[in-house]
């Protein structure tokens, strides 16, 4: 089984979104799982050119020569594609959305409608399940209304949602071991996703843990609260 996430921190390796990143791959190593975290800012991938050849001219493939080609390669072959991203103004980063866009050759010039919702078929069935980690450095429950929008088109078996996300690599002591507590949650989800294809609602009900009341989390920011 191969698990790929597509990152979309610009902080890449140092950030709290991949904090939590690593910690659901090392769940599903433990597993046995293959595992790879693609740091999107990293690669040569250009913007969409909108000029359709990848359904037209040459099916399934982009006129574009850079790094995507081999991406896309990596999509197709894995069993669970992770888009990993924190939140910038409410919705995903530039970079993970530019992704997202280059991942136009999988789809067909065939319309299909489903509950009204118009789009594009797949070029071939997919055969991926589809995981969404998205950190937001703010606190409260409401930070991720659009993320969840608009990867409701990918039918997710698994989302997590973490607020409050500068905790995740902060150096307070105190905070590092509640972090520790929830990023082992993150872990099992990893690791029961690989295993069993699916998560457990315990797991589920621990990775929506609080790390800090709002007021708190505010004043660890050292910024002031409007109300």
């Amino acid at each position: 089984m191969k698990f790929t996430v597509f990152n979309g921190s610009p902080s890449g390796r140092n950030s709290n979104t991949n904090a939590i990143t690593e910690a659901f791959l090392r769940g599903a190593a433990r597993n046995g799982a293959e595992t790879e975290n693609i740091f999107l800012a990293e690669q040569k991938i250009g913007h969409c050119k909108g000029c359709f050849a990848c359904w037209f001219r040459t099916p399934g493939r982009c006129v574009q020569d850079d790094d995507m080609a081999e991406f896309l390669r990596l999509y197709n072959e894995s069993d669970v594609v992770c888009f990993a991203t924190p939140v910038y103004t409410w919705n995903m980063t530039a970079y993970l959305k530019n992704f997202v866009d280059r991942l136009a050759p999988l789809k067909s010039p065939v319309i299909m409608e489903q509950n009204s919702r118009f789009d594009l078929a797949d070029s071939k069935p997919k055969t991926q399940k589809f995981v969404v980690i998205s950190n937001c450095g703010f606190p409260g429950e409401h930070n991720f209304e659009v993320m969840k929008a608009v990867f409701a088109c990918c039918n997710p078996s698994l989302e997590i949602y973490r607020s409050c996300g500068k905790l995740m690599t902060g150096r307070d002591e105190k905070m590092q071991t509640i972090v520790a507590e929830y990023l082992s949650c993150v872990e099992q989800a990893g690791f029961e996703l690989a295993a069993r294809g699916d998560v457990s609602e315990k797991t589920r009900r621990g990775l929506e843990m609080q790390l800090l009341p709002v007021q708190d989390y505010v004043k660890y920011l050292r910024m002031e609260r409007n109300h």
